[in-house]
C-alpha cells in the first residue's frame, strides 16, 4: 500500500501556484483495508476515502472503460493490482498526470513537467475522447492559466472538436456543465473559457444564446470592435478586472443576449434588445441549472443596462422607477453588482478600457439619497397605505431631481 500526491496539488506546486486542496491516490490497497484504518468512504461509483486525521481525499488507483454516454458512462476497476501508471494514464492532461511520493520525488511517465515548462495543455492519451466533460475542463484550465502563457496543444484542440462533433456534449448533465462553468467564471481570465469552447464549436450545445452573438454587428461609433461576440468577451474580461464575484461576472456575460434576435433591417442598431434579452437569459439559466441569484442579476443587467449608461439623459422619475423595479432598496448589494456590470459593459469596447465611468457614482448617489427617506416620518404626517407608497415615491423623485441639479466635481 503506497500513497502518492496527485493532480492539481502537484501541478500547482510545480507552478508555484497556490495549492488549495490535496488529492491522494493509493496503490495496492482495497476498500476494506482503508475502512479498517479509519478512512470514511464517500461515493459509490467512484469511491473516495476521507483520511481520518487530515480530511484529505484519497482514491484507490483505478482504470476506466467507456460503457455508455456522458460523464457517468464508465465501468471502473479499482482492484489492488492497478498500477500508478495505469491510474495516471486515464487522466485528462499531462500536467494533471504527475504524482509525487511521500519523500518528495516526482513520478512523471507522460511528460507533464515538460508541458508545464512549455506552457502547453496536452491530453495524456486517446482515452481523453471518452469523457465529454473534458472539453469543458480543458477550457477551464485554459482560462485559469492563460495569464501564465498556457495554450492548448493543436492535437488536443482537434480531439475537443471531434468530441463536440460526435454529439457527446449533449449527454452531459446540466449540473456538471454548470459546475465547470461556475469554476471557469471565477478564474483569472474567464473569457478564455468561452473563447475556447467557441473555437471547438462547443458553445452551441449548452450556450446557444451566447454562441449566436458572434457575427452580429454593432454601430462602429460606439463599438469599434463591431462584433457582439467579441464585445461580450471584452465585457467579461473587464468584469473580471472589476470584481471577483462570479454572479457579477455571469451577468456581464449575459447582458447583450437580446442582440442575437435584432431584426436584420435595424442592424447594426439594436432597438429593444434589452427586454428581448430577458427571456433568453431565462432559457440559458434554466438549461444550465444556474442558481436563482445568477438568473435574477443577469435579467436585471439585460433589461436595464442602457438606462444606466444614459442616466444623465433620464428624468428623475425614470431613475426612481428603475430603482424600484430592480428592488434596489431591499437588495442594495445586488444593485451595486448591477452597476459593476454596466461599468464592465462600458469599458468592454476597443479604446474604452481606461475611460472613467461617472454614471456609476451618480447612480450610487441616487440610491443613497432615496434610501435615506424614513417612512416613519411620513407616517407621522398621516400618510398610510397606498398614499404612503405614493408619497415615498414622490419624495424619492424630488431628491433625485435635486441630485441631478448639483454640479459635478
Amino acid at each position: 500500500m503506497i500513497t502518492y500526491l496527485v493532480g492539481g496539488a502537484v501541478r500547482d506546486k510545480l507552478l508555484d501556484y497556490p495549492v488549495i486542496e490535496k488529492d491522494w491516490v493509493i496503490v495496492g490497497a482495497t476498500p476494506k483495508e482503508l475502512l479498517d484504518k479509519g478512512f470514511k468512504q464517500v461515493g459509490k461509483d467512484f469511491p473516495v476515502f476521507i483520511h481520518p486525521k487530515t480530511g484529505d481525499e484519497h482514491a484507490l488507483a483505478r482504470t476506466e472503460r467507456k460503457s455508455g454516454h456522458g460523464y457517468y458512462g464508465f465501468e471502473v476497476n479499482f482492484d489492488s493490482n492497478v498500477s500508478l501508471e495505469e491510474d495516471l494514464i486515464r487522466r485528462d492532461l499531462t500536467i494533471n498526470a504527475i504524482a509525487m511520493t511521500e519523500d518528495g520525488r516526482y513520478i512523471d511517465p507522460y511528460g507533464g513537467k515538460e508541458d508545464l515548462e512549455a506552457r502547453i495543455l496536452r491530453h495524456v492519451s486517446p482515452a481523453f475522447s471518452e469523457d465529454p466533460l473534458r472539453v469543458l475542463r480543458v477550457a477551464r484550465f485554459a482560462a485559469r492559466y492563460a495569464h501564465l502563457g498556457f495554450t492548448i496543444a493543436p492535437e488536443t484542440l482537434k480531439l475537443m472538436q471531434e468530441i463536440t462533433s460526435s454529439g457527446e456534449l449533449r449527454h452531459l448533465a446540466g449540473e456538471r456543465v454548470w459546475k465547470e462553468t461556475y469554476r471557469a467564471i471565477g478564474e483569472t481570465s474567464p473569457e478564455v473559457y468561452f473563447e475556447t469552447l467557441k473555437s471547438c464549436n462547443a458553445l452551441k450545445d449548452w450556450f446557444a444564446e451566447l454562441d449566436a452573438l458572434w457575427g452580429i454587428p454593432n454601430p462602429p461609433q460606439w463599438h469599434p470592435e463591431i462584433d457582439t461576440g467579441i464585445h461580450t468577451m471584452m465585457v467579461l474580461k473587464q468584469s473580471a478586472l472589476l470584481s471577483d464575484d462570479p454572479v457579477t461576472r455571469f451577468a456581464a456575460l449575459c447582458h447583450d443576449l437580446g442582440k442575437s434576435e435584432s431584426p436584420k433591417e435595424t442592424l447594426p442598431g439594436h432597438p429593444g434588445h434589452e427586454k428581448r434579452g430577458v427571456p433568453l437569459v431565462g432559457k440559458l439559466c434554466k438549461r444550465l441549472k444556474a442558481p436563482n441569484e445568477y438568473t435574477q442579476l443577469a435579467k436585471i443587467a439585460s433589461e436595464f443596462h442602457l438606462h444606466m449608461h444614459r442616466i444623465n439623459e433620464l428624468k428623475a422619475t425614470t431613475i426612481v422607477k428603475m430603482l424600484e423595479k430592480t428592488d434596489a432598496f431591499r437588495k442594495p448589494d445586488r444593485f451595486h453588482q448591477f452597476i459593476q456590470v454596466c461599468e464592465a459593459d462600458y469599458k468592454g469596447r476597443t479604446g474604452f478600457e481606461q475611460k472613467p465611468y461617472p454614471q456609476s457614482r451618480l447612480m450610487k448617489s441616487a440610491l443613497a439619497v432615496c434610501a435615506e427617506i424614513e417612512p416613519r416620518e411620513l407616517i407621522s404626517k398621516g400618510f398610510t397605505g397606498q398614499k404612503l407608497g405614493q408619497e415615498i415615491h414622490r419624495v424619492r423623485v424630488e431628491r433625485v431631481k435635486q441630485l441631478m441639479l448639483e454640479p459635478c466635481d
